[in-house]
């Protein structure tokens, strides 16, 4: 008889439903590819055979790795990611400049597809990562200061985020970013009952002891002052929403809010009058000139309308960055409006499937981790996307899965991998995982009861 908690033998039903969405979004990633070119060139792309391999065996690829490492795993995660990923590829390659090569984007997605297998190889429990918690810190704290070092830290556009070594470029701070929701998710699972229930008294009142706080505002701090130092806005905010977010849901108080409102609202107004580039992006935002990049991106989405102008046929290269900054532009330009909301809800599926793996994650550790890797997706979509509808100023951050760049893909396919490492872990029988939960006394009052936050074993 097998062993108790052993993995039954065979395929699993969750694998067997991502390699039908893998095959299905394959097929709509060439439909779209085909439709693409016919607008373009007015032929069907005479390597339609060789990309859909392409496209299959890197899907596959990484399916293989699912099923042999982690197949218990959520089984939408990867084929949503494959498919804004291919959706993103169509477009570079339907205008095939030099300013975004589709040839050297096909590379970084099989990269992105490698680290993806390494990182599921490497982390084999999330407890390992709780355990280096500081060791972490400081590499992600490396990272953050790289493109701060003469002659291999480079400025492009007014922000000092690059680092070039010989023939290969990239922005550090992407990986950054996920090593820093780690070490929060770390600190804040160990220190939730002194974050959230007040111990120390001041008078004949008790109140939150402040000593629990200081650390993690120290290391939030200087996260804050390197990315400033850099003129980095995108990834400045980014930090700071995804510190009071994780923050929020390990201890249930909403005076953290009202304290991070205080903290953005003061913040914003200091950095509006400090930094030049936080200054002009502002003004852009509230004054838009008829021919700065914003406008082009609004005029792209006007003239899609409904349902776009279609693949090939919109002269998205009117539009500043449309590869990188606003191909979500130049998406609604040929896909219109029910392009764009199909790859808005994309994003939307993502993030429910993280928060999903949060409920059934077995530690306060995972169940954090999980939070905050899906709060970055989630953010950082929300972020390019309201900026080039002008909801909120411009920030410079990308639109994951899809927008033009390596370092950024890379990362967020090392994300993912974190968080189907947490769902298998969550998936699997209790006996099998009862060595990998971290048992931490509940704190009272967590809202974040429906993320399953019990400080028990489950």
């Amino acid at each position: 008889p097998p062993r108790p908690g052993a993995r039954p033998a065979g395929p699993k039903p969750a694998r067997r439903t991502e390699l039908g969405l893998l095959v299905f979004g394959a097929l709509i990633i060439t439909a779209t590819y085909v439709l693409a070119s016919i607008g373009t060139t007015s032929r069907i792309p005479p390597n339609l055979g060789p990309f859909l391999g392409i496209v299959l065996g890197l899907g596959l690829c990484a399916h293989v790795a699912n099923r042999i490492l982690v197949p218990d795993a959520n089984p939408v995660i990867l084929p949503i990611a494959t498919l804004l990923n291919g959706i993103g590829y169509v477009m570079l390659a339907e205008v095939n400049d030099n300013q975004f090569p589709p040839r050297l984007q096909a590379a970084w997605i099989a990269i992105g597809i490698g680290a993806y297998v390494l990182t599921l190889l490497i982390v084999k429990r999330s407890r390992d990562l709780d355990r280096y918690r500081y060791i972490l810190l400081l590499l992600a704290v490396a990272l953050m200061l790289a493109p701060l070092i003469p002659h291999i830290g480079e400025n492009i556009n007014g922000a000092r985020l690059w680092v070039k070594i010989g023939p290969v470029n990239g922005q550090p701070v992407e990986l950054a970013k996920i090593l820093l929701c780690i070490f929060f998710a770390s600190y804040f699972s160990e220190k939730r009952e002194l974050l959230s229930v007040p111990t120390a008294r001041v008078g004949n009142r008790l109140v939150l002891d402040p000593r629990a706080l200081g650390p993690i505002l120290i290391t939030w701090g200087f996260a804050m002052l390197v990315l400033a130092a850099e003129h980095d806005v995108g990834f400045a905010l980014l930090i700071f929403v995804l510190f009071i977010s994780m923050l929020w849901v390990a201890t249930g108080r909403w005076r953290y809010i009202l304290v991070g409102l205080v903290l953005f609202a003061a913040g914003t107004t200091v950095a509006g009058r400090v930094f030049s580039q936080v200054h002009q992006r502002i003004t852009e935002w509230l004054h838009p000139s008829t021919t700065g990049q914003l406008m082009a991106g609004l005029f792209g989405l006007g003239s899609g309308g409904l349902i776009g102008t279609g693949l090939g046929f919109g002269d998205i290269r009117q539009i500043p960055e449309w590869g990188s900054d606003y191909i979500f532009a130049a998406i609604g330009t040929e896909w219109g409006l029910l392009g764009a909301s199909f790859v808005l809800f994309g994003f939307l599926l993502m993030v429910g499937a993280g928060f999903r793996i949060a409920q059934t994650a077995r530690s306060d550790f995972a169940k954090l981790t999980a939070v905050g890797l899906s709060v970055i997706v989630g953010l950082q979509a929300f972020f390019i996307m309201a900026g080039i509808v002008r909801l909120l100023p411009l920030t410079g951050i990308t639109l994951p899965f899809m927008a033009y760049g390596g370092s950024s893909l890379i990362a967020n396919y090392v994300l993912i991998a974190l968080l189907m490492r947490i769902s298998d872990e969550g998936s699997r029988p209790t006996v099998a995982v009862a060595a990998t939960a971290t048992r931490v006394p509940a704190g009272p009052g967590i809202p974040a009861e429906a993320l399953g936050f019990s400080g028990s074993t489950n």
